[in-house]
């Protein structure tokens, strides 16, 4: 209650002597911090809001041609615009209160200011046209032809300063192409020939022909009109028809997770542990507020790549619904919550108008740790609904937690910047049983005990007992990547030798508060289905990682062969001795190349790859098998840069498929190759992957 009664910024008390005010001058101060760091955040917000609105031009570069325009016309006694800023001067509003040498100024200053916005416009579209050609991705490995270089000057020159911001080059970016159907088809029938028997492929292609004639192109004009309309015809209807209207369990089929350093354990402290990746986070997310982050960057740091996901990284959360989720982002949000054995804390993040220092997050972090009171009925498990089907966790949320302190409660949480689970398990890879302990790692990363990780947040911090660390992030915001990105920055503060994190506790800091909760019995038996539900799916996941330390990707480049394609050959090897037959398999490319890009597939089982893996288990020569194997890998490059560049497959049948239903036209072709779910009145896609390959950060050793 002593934290409670800080929070209140005056008391009053009525008695027959009158009114008795007691100010707290502490939470006014801190009211007015707060307001304070609102209105420089709104203002930040605004300066980098301009200056990424009329990149590649800035401000400097108006004065600049504001001032050599006036300077010519002034001190040259030549016009180039023909006397027109001496018209605009003359027609101003308030021209009959200036005289004729203010007026010439004035418009002067305007007409400079339109040669600015006309000349940083031309820039910026020549720089859109430039990153639209491609070509550079298809030559040879090492080798840079004179189109390439004189490509590279020229995008050079149109990026404009050397410290672009976050999101400068957003509008500079193209937009995805979108393919003829022709072109989709015989891609399509060439990644399903060596899936199909004569009989099966003669059957598919007559089907493929007819939709190429019949209904395709009506479809594909719709989809043209989206894309010339929309600046990405792709990303809106995946977010909402791929992640949101799945009315399936997140946890293990959308959600996915990442692990910590495996060779190096900076403190065995959980709570310090948590303090500085607190600290190290937030900070992460005031550079994001203050666009300080620098844009990634291909070819050398020359081709921007879309920073669109990165806006809803923090103070966001997916909220159930019934036919479909919605995402809610949030502005700002000044607290996180915290989970540690059954219950649920709110921690402001600031204090004195700043963050947290690292000691002071740990110092939170340890009364967590240290608070003996038990869970609230309910409460413990309460996190299940956001493991569990989506309907009946829309439905108990609407129900029973929308009113009283229930609502405030889960306000704080769906509002927080972000998630955190204080585990009170201990993971870590262990040399002496390296399978055994990654698996165990990884599951509790993937689900934990589905019940204590808030799986709807756009990301959850999971710290264990013994200091080693993970995340497990929502997939419909953004992709891998992002959080990748984030991660890199969690582990870089140091520790003292005692393990803390360095600097002092704070002398008069509040404590974490706790929330509080009325569950009802009819949502704790809604809780209890949804528990049932995520633990049977938790208990079918198998999860095996085996770490492979022989060679990795310096040897394979030595051997000039792409490190992506020789472990997607490898997987189809590996599956085809196992099996005796090769499966449609999926691995994502990314499209950040274009504005609000996501990712593509990249079919991997070829034709080059099944000849290849049938020659490894047949009497072949060693030139044979390595003959095959650079086919196969020069195929699957060629695969790559086309679902990078926007010639991929499946995001163009998905797009025309999801047009179709909107027409109420049925397709046979479009309904062999995908797959439509109904629920609830909905529907919702997934194409038939017998195997899904991914792409795992820190696979190689070099």
């Amino acid at each position: 209650m002593a934290e409670a009664h800080q929070a209140v910024a005056f008391q009053f008390t009525v008695s027959p002597d009158g009114i008795d005010l007691q100010l707290s001058h502490e939470a006014l101060r801190q009211i007015y911090l707060s307001g304070l760091h609102s209105w420089k955040k709104k203002f930040i917000r605004f300066k980098n809001g301009v200056m990424t609105g009329v990149y590649p031009g800035s401000p400097t570069g108006l004065m600049l041609v504001v001032g050599l325009y006036m300077g010519r016309a002034k001190y040259v006694q030549a016009d180039p615009s023909l006397a027109l800023f001496t018209k605009v001067g003359a027609h101003l509003p308030v021209s009959r209160y200036m005289s004729f040498e203010k007026q010439q100024v004035v418009g002067g200053v305007l007409v400079g200011t339109g040669l600015w916005v006309a000349i940083f416009f031309t820039m910026r579209t020549a720089l859109k046209w430039l990153l639209s050609w491609h070509g550079w991705m298809y030559a040879h490995h090492g080798t840079v032809s004179w189109r390439t270089r004189i490509w590279l000057v020229l995008v050079k020159i149109f990026s404009g300063r050397r410290n672009p911001q976050l999101y400068s080059f957003q509008t500079s970016l193209p937009q995805l192409p979108l393919p003829s159907v022709k072109d989709t088809i015989n891609r399509y029938l060439e990644s399903a020939h060596p899936l199909m028997d004569d009989e099966q492929y003669l059957r598919m292609e007559g089907l493929a022909k007819d939709f190429e004639k019949g209904l395709g192109p009506k479809l594909q004009w719709y989809l043209k009109l989206k894309s010339w309309w929309a600046t990405n015809y792709v990303s809106d209807w995946w977010e909402e028809y791929i992640y949101l209207r799945g009315r399936g369990p997140i946890m293990v089929n959308s959600n996915y997770y990442a692990m910590d350093f495996l060779y190096v354990f900076p403190t065995s402290l959980q709570a310090a542990r948590a303090g500085n990746a607190i600290h190290a986070i937030m900070l992460y997310r005031r550079m994001l507020d203050r666009a300080q982050i620098k844009p990634l960057f291909a070819l050398d740091k020359r081709v921007p790549l879309c920073s669109a996901q990165w806006e809803r990284l923090f103070n966001t959360s997916r909220l159930p619904g019934v036919d479909t989720d919605t995402i809610q982002h949030m502005q700002d949000s000044r607290h996180i919550v915290v989970y540690h054995r059954g219950r649920y804390f709110k921690v402001p993040m600031f204090y004195d108008g700043k963050v947290l220092s690292p000691r002071a997050v740990e110092q939170q972090m340890e009364r967590i740790l240290a608070d003996p009171s038990e869970p609230q009925p309910g409460e413990e498990c309460l996190a299940a609904l956001t493991a569990g089907d989506r309907v009946p966790w829309a439905e108990a949320r609407e129900a029973y937690l929308r009113q009283g302190r229930n609502q405030q409660a889960l306000d704080t949480v769906e509002k927080a910047a972000f998630f955190v689970t204080l585990d009170d398990t201990e993971q870590r890879y262990k040399a002496e049983d390296p399978v055994r302990s990654l698996d165990s790692y990884a599951k509790s990363l993937l689900h934990g005990k589905c019940y204590d990780r808030w799986f709807d947040k756009s990301f959850n911090l999971i710290v264990f007992r013994n200091g080693t660390m993970g995340l497990n992030a929502e997939h419909s915001w953004a992709d891998a990547p992002i959080i990748g990105h984030l991660w890199e920055v969690a582990s870089r503060l140091g520790y003292t030798e005692e393990g803390h994190c360095k600097g002092n506790p704070h002398p008069s800091l509040p404590g974490p508060q706790r929330l509080q909760w009325n569950i009802p019995a009819e949502c704790q038996t809604a809780i209890a289905s949804s528990l049932m539900v995520a633990k049977a799916l938790a208990d079918d996941v198998d999860s095996h990682i085996i770490p492979f330390n022989c060679f990795g990707k310096g040897l394979i480049k030595k051997c000039r062969t792409s490190p992506d394609a020789f472990i997607q050959i490898a997987l189809q090897l590996a599956h085809f001795r196992d099996k005796g037959r090769f499966c449609l398999t999926y691995e994502a490319s990314m499209t950040r190349m274009f504005r609000e890009g996501r990712t593509e597939t990249v079919r991997s089982c070829t034709v080059e790859t099944c000849a290849f893996a049938r020659s490894m288990v047949e009497d072949n020569p060693r030139e044979l098998r390595l003959k095959l194997l650079k086919e196969a890998a020069t195929r699957h490059q060629q695969l790559y840069r086309l679902a990078m560049t926007g010639g991929g497959i499946d995001r163009h049948l998905f797009c025309l498929y999801v047009v179709s239903k909107y027409l109420g036209e049925d397709s046979a072709f479009l309904k062999e190759v995908t797959c439509s779910i109904l629920t609830c009145g909905c529907y919702y896609l997934s194409l038939k992957w017998e195997w899904r390959s991914l792409c795992v950060f820190g696979f190689f050793y070099s």
